[in-house]
């Protein structure tokens, strides 16, 4: 049996598309989400026009049926792995498989350390995925599902393949996730738009903010020897020159580039419009914790930590304008 542990947008999304192609999944979660799942069952949509439905989904709210499964799919937000890690210790089996797929680059070691008669498996999910309602979760942008290469895998490997979320694996995940944070970093700028990431990203003062932002962390990691691994057609390191191109040209590149439906909006955004605590800390905020760990700052990644923060308590929607002007500010 396949348990998602944490279900949320990515866990029902994921969970969603396995069991719609016939798997054994058990989905863990909070209590709203149990409740709206039992009520509309579960529907899963994405920007190709895929459609597909779950009913009947067992949903449970405490970590007791985890001791029944044999792969254990982690999709918590990030401040909460090492309490999911310590539940889960309690009742897995020993040798039982644990994918983290989750923000950040962190949380794999972080299960690992907590659960040591496991076998635990770093994962990368790429592509956002929008909480509807009434049981409705869409993927809005494209990409493959990205783990850790490891034999304990194998038996599960179908399973995704069938659910037409196949595993690409890699013999270093870390690139991946660097790139993955990369891309992230829009998070923040897309949540203080308040627009949907097409929007956002089709005006030129919103990505000159995500170039800065980029650039600057691309400087980090170059001096920290870490190489991003390229996800999409254009290497990483290019990114930040082909976002502050003109309307015109990006729009031109970028439907070459990077898919995105009108729907798609980021987590993050969904964080902040139902007033819950926000991955800015595992985001933005590791490339601030790179920094001093080469005596450097990051003022952008800083600046923006600091702007969520601040829409945390008081919510406004920033103009690309106001956006690019205030984290100039500190460049």
């Amino acid at each position: 049996m396949i348990v998602v542990y944490g279900a949320g947008g990515i866990g029902c999304y994921v969970g969603g598309r396995l069991a719609a192609a016939g798997a054994p999944v058990t989905f863990v979660g909070r209590q709203r989400m149990a409740d709206e799942v039992a009520e509309y069952g579960l529907r899963l949509t994405d920007y190709l026009g895929a459609d597909l439905r779950v009913d009947n989904v067992r949903f449970e709210t405490t970590p007791a049926v985890a001791a029944e499964a044999e792969l254990v799919l982690v999709t918590v937000k990030s401040a909460a792995t090492a309490e999911a890690a310590d539940e889960l210790a309690e009742v897995l089996r020993p040798g039982a498989v644990v994918v983290s797929f989750q923000n950040g680059v962190r949380n794999g070691e972080v299960l690992r350390s907590r659960l040591t008669e496991q076998v635990v498996v770093t994962g990368m999910v790429p592509f956002n995925v929008l909480k509807r309602g009434a049981g409705l979760f869409h993927q809005g942008t494209e990409g493959a599902l990205d783990v850790q290469r490891d034999a304990a895998l194998a038996p599960y490997l179908a399973a995704f393949e069938r659910a037409g979320l196949p595993l690409t694996e890699h013999d270093d995940i870390l690139p991946v996730q660097w790139s993955k944070l990369l891309l992230n970093l829009n998070n923040p700028i897309n949540a203080l738009s308040n627009l949907p990431l097409r929007d956002e990203l089709s005006q030129r003062d919103y990505r000159r903010c995500l170039a800065a932002a980029q650039a600057e962390a691309l400087e980090l990691l170059d001096a920290a020897g870490i190489r991003p691994a390229q996800l999409l057609a254009i290497p990483m390191h290019r990114f930040p020159a082909v976002l502050r191109l003109p309307d015109f040209l990006f729009r031109r590149l970028a439907s070459k580039v990077l898919a995105v439906d009108p729907l798609a909006r980021t987590s993050m955004w969904e964080d902040l419009e139902a007033g819950r605590p926000t991955e800015i800390d595992y985001l933005n905020g590791e490339v601030v914790r790179l920094a001093g760990s080469l005596g450097r700052t990051a003022p952008v990644n800083s600046r923006l930590g600091e702007l969520i923060q601040e829409a945390g308590i008081a919510r406004r929607s920033w103009s690309g304008a106001e956006l690019w002007q205030a984290l100039r500010l500190v460049m």
